[in-house]
């Protein structure tokens, strides 16, 4: 297999306010949310990056997608600098975030069409795409309902759909089924094992072992900005289940920070 991301030693920082120390109940002005993370991901592989709430998995997911820049350090999809070669690189991807908003104003239909203009794709692909991808998910059904009148999980889907409008060979995912019923979490992660039948590659960031266990061919562990463990999940949980793993290496990195 050959590597197709691969992050050299990224680091990023960020500066916080009073509230923001206040919160987060430190006196420390400058936080390192990345802190020289070294990775990769090979083609057609589903690679999850499995860490607690904090851990700097979803910074280094925007630095990926090309969201936000790093402070030192790069990574390459595709061959591609996401320092040097952002819109190359945006090219080559698909990015979804549990965080993403949709314009509540708008429709599911509307917004593929605004999305596929975007990315200059034409009206036949255009529709073929809508038909597939809305009929999958469900979308057909509320493709003129207001974003804002639609469920939580009939948005995450209409995000997702419009996330690989461009049908993209890469595809970035923070979180997929993060705050979904169970019924649409099982839609989402049989579409990421359809997709990773597809042969894409696709990059996971979540805290869920079960959601690793099921479709990751590797993993890594990053806690505190960095990489703990990376391997294979064969090799990971060899001798004991991955939740096992996980607090194995938190208790040893946390209590080696005392």
């Amino acid at each position: 297999m050959s590597v197709i991301l691969r992050t050299e030693e990224l680091v990023k920082t960020f500066h916080l306010s009073s509230k923001q120390q206040k919160l987060q109940k430190t006196k420390e002005k400058v936080i390192t949310a990345v802190n020289e993370l070294s990775f990769e991901a090979y083609e057609g592989e589903v690679y999850g990056l499995l860490g607690p709430n904090g851990a700097g998995k979803t910074t280094t997911l925007r630095i990926l997608a090309t969201l936000i820049k790093a402070d030192a350090g790069d990574a390459f999809i595709d061959g591609s600098s996401v320092r040097t070669e952002p819109e190359t690189v945006r090219s080559k991807i698909g990015f979804l975030t549990s965080e993403l908003k949709l314009e509540d104003f708008f429709t599911p239909n509307y917004l593929f069409d605004f999305f596929a203009n975007l990315r200059h794709i034409d009206p036949e692909t255009r529709r073929q795409r809508k038909d597939e991808l809305f009929s999958k998910f469900g979308v057909d059904e509320f493709a003129e309902v207001k974003v804002a009148n639609l469920s939580t999980g009939m948005k995450q889907k209409a995000s997702l759909v419009i996330s690989i409008v461009h049908d993209p060979k890469i595809i970035i995912f923070d979180e997929p089924t993060n705050g979904l019923d169970v019924l649409t979490a099982k839609v989402v992660t049989d579409f990421l094992l359809e997709l990773k039948a597809q042969g894409k590659t696709i990059i996971v960031s979540t805290h869920i072992f079960s959601l690793v266990e099921k479709i990751c061919d590797r993993a890594g562990v990053i806690i505190g900005g960095k990489m703990i463990a990376c391997d294979t999940l064969e090799a990971l949980i060899a001798t004991k289940p991955l939740e096992d793993v996980f607090f194995d290496l938190y208790a040893s990195v946390m209590g080696g920070a005392k």
